[in-house]
């Protein structure tokens, strides 16, 4: 499964499990099985085709993840911490691996500016893919 992937699906299930216990539901319908990414030409920013998150709230995921995390992880800025709080490895070569699935064209050793692109994308993409952002996160 792609990076971008994985994050759906970790987003996808802890949803989908306060579905089960919280009520009233955010998610409808059980989860399709991911789809492995599209390639993306370095002038689109299609982001991978994985299953749709159907407006999940991603904000109130990502929180609960940081909470259960145990650890101080401002999300809402960093990709790494994203990732930390997700549960995923964050390291260089993951996150740009993940920058090659999102068609990142700049230069990956440069890590400082491949992470602001990185978690702008990511975010376009978890809401490209039917997740919901707060308009603070998406402009």
């Amino acid at each position: 499964m792609s990076i971008f992937g994985t994050i759906v699906s970790k987003l996808f299930g802890k949803a989908n499990a306060a579905t089960s216990t919280d009520a009233p539901a955010a998610v409808a319908g059980a989860p399709a099985a991911p789809v492995a990414p599209e390639a993306v030409s370095p002038t689109s920013v299609t982001p991978p085709s994985v299953a749709p998150l159907s407006g999940v709230d991603v904000a109130a995921v990502m929180d609960r993840f940081v909470s259960e995390s145990g650890q101080k992880l401002d999300w809402r800025v960093s990709i790494v911490d994203m990732m930390k709080a997700l549960g995923m490895d964050s390291s260089l070569d993951h996150r740009k691996q993940l920058a090659g699935e999102l068609g990142y064209t700049g230069d990956t050793n440069d890590s400082a500016s491949m992470n602001i692109w990185l978690h702008k994308e990511v975010l376009k993409a978890l809401a490209a893919n039917g997740g919901t952002l707060p308009a603070s996160l998406t402009s």
